[in-house]
């Protein structure tokens, strides 16, 4: 029997034991010289070799011992003290004593420095042994279970709790609010003629405030240009970081083998790439359909544990407490990014440093004309991702983060405390908790392709997700107003405020408004004639907004935008009553084939 030995070559030993062809081990050679990554790594990848069969034969050319560390029982006192996160990226895991001796898995080379580096950590002799990188995921998990699951629900709360949205009203924001209520009550009692006027010319001028912010947003949008295409070809295929791709997935077992293949066309070394399925315990069907699917090796299945709140934020949690990438991005199931996007927001990350922590990327949709509803959300769409972002982004504002097709510096989302679990729309808030610390975002020439619903019912459940979650996170960033504008800076605050609160005050106070209006027009003297211009400029702005942005189809269609005024109207009444009714995943909506979606909100 032919021994192997620690100068021979993986191929070689692969191709003389036939695992592989001589073909086979020359192709993952070329690749390897031009990527840069390990044979073993290139060969799983391309669906050529079994992870484990590698892995076997590395330890007996490294002289080690094998283990099936995702069957093998771990004694778990043997982690007290030690950090999941290092010991994934390190790539080792105690799992037994052996007398004096731990013995420890490994998945990288058993050298003497590594052997001493792990002694010195666990304070005691240590024995070696070899075993799968995702066995060590796997175990990870299972070990750290209930300290993953309360991490990713209440990491960020326990951490600062004044940006979380568990609690949705703090008691200051409770009597304020109070007092408000029972003033206006007052006045309409007591003075009503006065007050109405005061509520009409404040409403008046908070719609003309917003719609004024979103034209010079717009102005300043249509102007970007951008020029990473051109740098894309460029790109050394050695110098690209290992990528993180998280696939959160509810209900969608009739989806997940589209979502794999979907998945599949991404240009970006496979053996680079990590994708992580995340999918909820109580979910069988779509594990085992999953299952079905003959994922490749870059694929791994994250079980999300039982437990409320059961949100897409709570699953992403867990997914980046193991993720090794250097950068992480959310694709959603019906989502087919374009295949260079990975790599342009790689180069965006380079142009813009430690502080940009995350790059967007448009979204458009493939029904877009399959009834009045998808042609009114496609033209909305068009605006939000070819106007009013680039506009931020020019007039350096924080920009709202978005779930699907979002990327991540890993460390600095991270360091940002990850997804608020609790917030009806998780990735709203994000920007400004990025822009209050310092953070940037910034948008990438890249689209990624979804469908929409054409259903109404389903339009609205959205919408009033979406609003409510902004609704939730108005609330959060202003419980400390001076401290947000110290922090993020009066300009950014304030433009904050504009950007999430004019669209949710603007479906809110429009109807009433122009109601009022008409009556007073009817009426002479109920309002004074300078309140009602300014109402009738609030009209003139909106059209003339809605035109230069070329959104021509929403004028057409007055229907579509008493629609948005019903779904605030049923997200405040959501708010009120049931803050936290987000506990499961819910029903389908536009950019979702089912289960959760979790589009983004213009």
């Amino acid at each position: 029997m032919h021994v192997s030995t620690a100068t021979e070559k993986l191929g070689e030993i692969l191709v003389r034991e036939g695992w592989i062809t001589p073909q086979q081990r020359d192709w993952a050679t070329a690749v390897q010289e031009k990527t840069g990554c390990r044979l073993g790594a290139i060969l799983v990848a391309a669906g050529l070799i079994r992870r484990d069969a590698v892995y076997r034969v590395l330890a007996r050319t490294w002289e080690c011992d094998y283990v099936d560390l995702v069957s093998t029982p771990l004694d778990l006192s043997l982690l007290d003290g030690l950090d999941p996160l290092d010991l994934r990226e390190e790539g080792w895991l105690p799992y037994r004593r052996d007398g004096e001796r731990v013995v420890v898995a490994t998945s990288e080379r058993p050298t003497p420095e590594r052997q001493r580096s792990i002694e010195r950590r666990l304070g005691s002799p240590v024995k070696l042994v070899i075993t799968t990188d995702w066995d060590i995921l796997q175990s990870l998990h299972t070990a750290y279970r209930e300290t993953v699951v309360e991490q990713a629900t209440l990491g960020l709360w326990r951490r600062d709790h004044v940006h979380s949205a568990r609690q949705t009203l703090l008691t200051g924001q409770r009597v304020l609010l109070g007092l408000v209520l029972a003033g206006l009550a007052a006045g309409i009692v007591l003075a009503h003629r006065p007050t109405i006027t005061l509520v009409s010319a404040a409403a008046s001028l908070t719609l003309f405030a917003a719609v004024l912010f979103r034209i010079v947003v717009c102005a300043v949008g249509m102007h970007r240009k951008d020029r990473v295409r051109a740098d894309v070809a460029a790109l050394d295929a050695r110098d690209l970081p290992t990528y993180t791709v998280l696939v959160p997935v509810y209900q969608e077992a009739d989806a997940v083998a589209d979502l794999i293949d979907d998945l599949g066309a991404l240009d970006y070394p496979r053996e680079k790439l990590e994708i992580l399925l995340l999918m909820e315990a109580n979910d069988t069907a779509t594990i085992e359909a999953a299952r079905a699917a003959r994922p490749p090796s870059t694929i791994t299945f994250l079980i999300v544990p039982p437990g409320l709140p059961q949100t897409k934020a709570k699953a992403c949690n867990v997914g980046l407490f193991f993720a090794r990438g250097e950068f992480v991005t959310i694709f959603d199931a019906g989502d087919q990014p374009e295949p260079d996007q990975l790599k342009k927001a790689v180069i965006a990350f380079r142009r813009g440093g430690d502080p940009l922590v995350c790059v967007r990327a448009a979204l458009n949709h493939r029904d877009a004309e399959e009834n009045w509803l998808t042609r009114m959300v496609t033209a909305e769409r068009s605006s939000w991702f070819g106007h009013v972002l680039p506009g931020l982004e020019r007039l350096r504002l924080p920009i709202p983060i978005g779930g699907a097709s979002s990327h991540f510096r890993t460390r600095g989302l991270r360091m940002l405390g990850g997804w608020d679990p609790f917030n009806v729309t998780e990735d709203a808030d994000l920007g400004i908790r990025a822009a209050a610390l310092g953070r940037t975002v910034s948008v990438i020439d890249s689209t990624t392709s979804t469908q929409v619903s054409p259903m109404v019912d389903d339009w609205l459940h959205w919408r009033s997700r979406r609003i409510e979650g902004d609704l939730q996170t108005l609330l959060v960033h202003l419980r400390r107003p001076v401290t947000l504008a110290q922090t993020a800076g009066v300009r950014r605050a304030a433009a904050f405020a504009l950007l999430v609160g004019g669209p949710v005050m603007t479906s809110l106070l429009a109807p009433p408004l122009f109601a009022t209006v008409l009556v007073a027009l009817m009426l002479p003297g109920l309002l004074p004639e300078w309140v009602l211009w300014i109402g009738l400029v609030d009209v003139l702005a909106g059209v003339g907004l809605t035109i230069y942005v070329g959104a021509f189809r929403t004028l057409r269609s007055p229907g579509y935008w008493l629609l948005h005024s019903a779904a605030a109207y049923t997200a405040l009444w959501r708010l009120v009553t049931r803050p936290h009714h987000r506990t499961d995943p819910g029903p389908a909506g536009p950019d979702s084939r089912a289960g959760r979606g979790s589009p983004v909100s213009p």
